[in-house]
This record gives structure tokens, sequence and C-alpha cells, in this order.
């Protein structure tokens, strides 16, 4: 089969493939509720099924990036996508917590391959720079795009089945995306290893890897300066510290250092990190406030995110049309700004804002994220030789799982914050003139709400301004004309 015939076959085979794996952890979310009933559990204790999946997501993307490379690319990407099926499929079954815990472990561990497989085979696969960098941003508009369809599909299902279905649908489009997979695409490696695989640096990374993402996810509820937040900090560098002496000295590394003293490559991950914290900290604000405070059920609110699904996928060929056009540093930098100046716009909501009030900012923050997508992707693979591509898209992976992370921490951090100070500084400024308990009660109810709906403008437009100012970041990024001008192609090996 020839790569140049069936190629966008292919792009259509791994954008099925990422989009289902990501799309399962926005799904689920929605349906913890329901799982909390059924289980008998309290929130505390659900926030593991989540917390289980991005775990076994962070620590296994390096290894799985870098077998990809030595050991076969459609090998590992089959491996992981039969994983997640079967894994899918126990989810849906799962009798209690633990059994869940489990099973969404097995599942996390699985997606975490499709990542940088996928994207080390479109590297190879498109030849043709334009049409490579056309390729990885139509793609990775899928990764981001499947944030945002969690509640449009989701909601729907939940509410006209139950949680179960959200597991039991992975099952036979999984099937579909593992017959697509072996129908278009080939095996490719990258350069051959002669020596043993770096476990003792896989080992450190996951370790490291597992208390960040731990701390992050849990540290809210735990406290950030409690004495289980500064245990998981101090294992978090210590075992830093080991994998960087371990690299450093390790032949065939995990994670290749030597990429980051590589100027387009750091300064991308830089501008990654800023746009996908902010990208996913306010996604992930937007179906709480529209439940919470516009009455919306599962399904309403997943319709409010269509105009926003529908400016990220048009988008992303745009942005793609522009490589070889306009620099990428300016590409990047208006992509960056026009999302921050979306979400400024969130900063405007409250308890009586509409539909198109909502959806406008939201479709204005895609678009913009939309079209410099190709850029953000194709830049990685461009610094690095083709034998790495897949190490280097499981960091960039990495560092966007991560930066997610830091998003939902922060902003959820700084929302219960701003909540507790608005109370009181509402309650100060305010007079209570009512008589009665039912009164008080319902001026109290007043501070509540105003203090909570203002914490929500808050974190947006904090949100808004690390975006606006981190889109100078992209200036930075500074390509070689001969790294951008087709000369340098991938090829099969």
């Amino acid at each position: 089969m020839e790569n140049n015939k069936w190629r966008w076959w292919v792009l259509v085979t791994v954008i099925f493939g990422t989009f289902l794996g990501r799309l399962d952890q926005t799904v689920v979310n929605l349906a913890l509720p329901k799982i909390i009933g059924d289980f008998g559990i309290n929130v505390t204790d659900a926030a593991w099924i989540s917390t289980a999946y991005i775990l076994a997501n962070a620590v296994f993307v390096p290894v799985w990036g870098k077998l990809g490379d030595t050991a076969g690319r459609k090998r590992i990407y089959l491996i992981g996508f039969i994983g997640f099926i079967i894994a899918s499929g126990l989810c849906a079954v799962a009798w209690n917590l633990t059994s869940m815990i489990v099973f969404r472990v097995i599942q996390g561990f699985a997606v975490s391959a499709d990542y940088p497989t996928a994207m080390a085979i479109l590297a190879v696969t498109f030849t043709d720079l334009k049409e490579r960098a056309q390729a990885l941003g139509i793609w990775s508009s899928a990764f981001a795009a499947a944030s945002v369809f969690g509640p449009l599909i989701g909601g729907p299902l939940i509410d006209n089945f139950n949680w179960r279905s959200v597991f039991f649908i992975n099952v036979p489009l999984g099937v579909i995306g593992l017959f697509l997979a072996l129908a278009f695409i080939d095996e490719s490696v990258g350069e051959k290893r002669s020596v043993s695989f770096d476990w003792w640096g896989s080992i450190t990374l996951g370790v490291a890897l597992f208390g960040l993402t731990l701390v992050l996810d849990q540290g809210q509820t735990w406290g950030w300066m409690s004495f289980d937040s500064i245990f998981w900090y101090a294992v978090t560098v210590l075992f830093a510290l080991i994998f960087y002496f371990i690299e450093t000295r390790e032949d065939e590394p995990i994670v290749n250092l030597e990429f980051f003293k590589i100027g387009i490559f750091i300064n991308t991950l830089i501008n990654n990190f800023i746009v996908f914290m902010a990208l996913i900290g306010a996604i992930f604000l937007i179906p709480i406030f529209a439940e919470t405070f516009l009455g919306y059920n599962a399904t309403q609110t997943g319709y409010l995110f269509i105009p926003l699904a529908i400016a990220l996928m048009a988008a992303a060929p745009i942005g793609g049309r522009l490589i070889g056009k306009v620099k990428p540093s300016i590409v990047i930098f208006a992509s960056t700004f026009v999302a921050g100046v979306g979400i400024l716009m969130l900063a405007g909501i409250d308890a009586r804002s509409t539909v198109l009030e909502l959806s406008i900012p939201m479709s204005i923050m895609a678009f913009g994220l939309g079209f410099g997508m190709a850029q953000r992707t194709n830049l990685v693979a461009v610094a690095v030789p083709h034998e790495d591509i897949g190490e280097a898209s499981a960091i960039l992976a990495l560092v966007r799982n991560i930066s997610g992370a830091f998003g939902v921490a922060i902003f959820s951090t700084i929302l219960t914050n701003s909540i507790n100070g608005n109370v009181l500084n509402i309650a100060q400024q305010s007079i209570f003139r009512g008589i009665g308990a039912p009164a008080l009660q319902q001026f109290i109810g007043l501070i509540e709400l105003k203090a909570q709906v203002a914490g929500y403008a808050t974190v947006f437009e904090i949100a808004a301004w690390v975006v606006i100012i981190g889109s100078f970041t992209s200036f930075l990024i500074r390509v070689p004309r001969e790294q951008m001008s087709g000369e340098r192609v991938m090829v099969v090996d």
C-alpha cells in the first residue's frame, strides 16, 4: 500500500482513534453523579475514577512514544487500541468503586499509546511539508475538540440511557477504529536501537509524573500545604532529579534531553503549555456554570458546545494553509491572542447570560486555538530528527496533559478563593432590611449567588490575561528557513 495514495485515510484513522480516546476523559466526568448514586459513594471517592485515568495516561505516554519508535508505531498503536476496547467493556460492567478504578487505570494506560504513535504515523506518512503540517493541525484539533464534544455526546447518552452507555459505546466504535488502522496504516519505525530499553528512566519518570499529576488533581481537596501535598511535592522533585541523573548517562534515554536544547522545540512547548492550561481550565468550568446557574441539563449543556466545536474544526485547515505563507511565530501569536480575547469575553457572564452570550466568546476562543494548531504541532515535528518523532510527540502530549491538570488545579483554586473572598466583601457592603428568617435566608442566598458568579468571572478574566500575555512567547520561536521550505521531508524507514 502506497502511503501517498492512502495518506488522507490514514489521517481519518488516527483522528478517529485520538478523538475516541480523549473523548472518554470528558464524557466520564458527566457520568460521575450517576455513578455516585449506583455505587453508594461520595464525591471524594468518585474523583478517583477520573484521577486513575489521568494518572495512568500521564505516566505511560513517554514509554509508548519510545516503544513506537523502536518496536513499530503501527504495532504499538494497535496494542493500545485493543487495550482501550477491552478496558472500556470492563468499565461498562464495573460493579463497585474498586473495580472501576482498576479498569480505568487499564483504560488510561492503553489510551496513552495513541497520541505519540499517531503523531509519528502522520509525520512519516505525509512527506510533503505543507501537507504534513495541515494534517497534523487537523489531527491536533481533534485532540482539543474531544474536550468540547464530551458534554455534547455524553449528555444525551446519560440522560436517555445510563452511565454505563458512555463506556459501552466505545466498544463498537473502537472496533471500527481498529479495522481502519489495520487497513490503512503502514508499519514504520525510527532508527534501530541496539541497546536495551531504558527501564530505570521509565520508572523514575513514571513516579515523578505520578506524584505531580496526583497532587495537581487532589491538592485542592487535601490542601496545597497539607502533609499529603508536601509529601508528593517531595516525591515529584526527588524522582525528577533521579530521572535527570539517569538520562544524562543513558545511551538511549526514554526522553532525549537534547531536545530541550532546541529553541524551536522548547519555545513551542511553552506556548502549548499556556494555551492548553487556559483551554482545559476554562472548558472545565463552563458546564459547571451552565448547569449550576443557568439550569441546563447535561444535554442542553452539550448543545451549548456545538458552535465551539464547529469553530475549532473550521479553523484548523485554515491554519494549515498558512504554512509557508506566514511566519509560524505570527500565526501562533495571532491564534493565542484571539483565544485570549474570547476567554476575556466570558468574564462578563452572569446568571442571566443567554446562549449567544456564552457561545460567541467560546467560539472566538476555539477559532483562535484552531488556526494555530497546525503550527504548534508541526513545529515539534520539524524540530527533531524523523526517527525521534515518537519521543518528541510523547513530550508534546505530556506537556498538554500536565498543562490541563495545572489549569484545572489552578483555576479551581482561584475560583474557590475568589468565591470565599467575594462572600465577605459583598456581605460587608450589603444591608439587610427584611424581617424574619425566610427573608434573611433569601438575603444570604443572594449574597452567595452573586459571590459565586463573580468568582467564575474572575477566573475567566485571569485565564484570559494569562493567554494574552503568553501569546507574546510565540515571538521566541524562530524557525530556520530551510526547515520550513519543504527541503526537509519525512520518510518511512
